[in-house]
């Protein structure tokens, strides 16, 4: 599969037909807590490589309030998805978001999203004066199981186009050498949303559920399952 391709050509909606869309609700959840947490009060938020546009369908709800919610995606397929959620308050785009130049929102998501970019770094530069505020949510793959059992990283690089693997301090120092500025951040247990990844993702979800408040960061660096959500400008 040609990663960067895939995502335009039909290839990644083939493999994932429904866009993780059942994870939205959740997701929607864990960014109303970090604006909440922070007092913000947007007017208005755009997410980056929206999918099929449910993050911001089900933020919409939650929020309840007169906020302008637009999403961009390049995928023909998951631009389709996204048609049906369009109402007075909430659009979609299909074009790549580093073309805009004249667009400035109050927050900008980008939900797992910079382990799909070919160079983040370029992306992350260019974004930056585009909103008040950035609301990153990366998932946390460069832990310990993942080097012992070498066939993680592979399918998730196959299945799902994560070009890159994470850790907390490597997403926080590589946001801060770019000169943005972190606000707040804190870990989600995407493991928790019950996907049948096989036995081993089983076996270790004891660990992760009940070392996590012993030593948050060290259960986090050994088993993985956690992806981290980041506030920052």
């Amino acid at each position: 599969m040609n990663i960067p391709d895939s995502y335009t050509n039909g290839e990644y909606f083939r493999i994932n037909p429904t866009w993780d869309v059942e994870d939205s609700p959740w997701k929607a959840r864990q960014i109303h807590k970090i604006i909440r947490r922070n007092n913000l009060h947007p007017k208005s938020i755009c997410e980056v490589g929206c999918g099929a546009g449910e993050i911001l369908k089900q933020l919409q709800i939650i929020l309840n309030d007169n906020c302008e919610f637009s999403g961009y995606e390049i995928s023909p397929q998951a631009y389709n998805l996204c048609l049906n959620k369009t109402n007075s308050h909430l659009n979609f785009i299909l074009k790549d978001f580093m073309l805009e130049e004249d667009v400035h929102y109050d927050v900008l998501l980008l939900i797992d999203l910079i382990e799909h970019l070919e160079d983040y770094f370029t992306y992350l530069r260019n974004i930056k004066n585009k909103s008040d505020y950035k609301i990153f949510h990366i998932p946390l793959e460069f832990f310990a199981l993942a080097a012992i059992f070498h066939r993680f990283s592979l399918n998730q690089r196959n299945k799902v186009g994560h070009l890159h693997s994470f850790s907390k301090d490597i997403i926080i120092q590589t946001l801060k050498d770019m000169d943005y500025e972190i606000i707040d951040y804190f870990y989600t247990p995407g493991y928790s949303l019950g996907h049948n990844y096989g036995i081993k993702d089983k076996l270790v979800k004891l660990p992760r559920k009940y070392l996590f408040p012993l030593n948050n960061d060290l259960t986090v660096r050994i088993f993985g399952g956690y992806s981290l959500m980041v506030l920052a400008r």
